[in-house]
């Protein structure tokens, strides 16, 4: 899955610790999200979602693999 995190708190102007801070995870799990290897909880989309002010949709990009699909 991919994402727009990286994207938007640099918008901000914010690093990753100021940015874990504000939603209450460690930066590493920030990092960890921006680059693709921790796909957060939907508590934690959620608390992203409303952060940026946008919808988990607008954040988050899902493709479904053609295994995903149904038979």
């Amino acid at each position: 899955m991919e994402n727009r995190v990286e994207e938007l708190r640099k918008g901000l102007g914010m690093n990753q610790e100021d940015f874990a801070k504000a939603i209450k995870v460690s930066r590493q799990t920030v990092s960890s999200i921006e680059t693709g290897k921790y796909n957060p909880s939907l508590e934690l989309a959620f608390v992203i979602s409303n952060f940026f002010n946008k919808s988990i949709e607008e954040i988050f990009i899902y493709e479904r693999s053609k295994n995903d699909e149904k038979k």
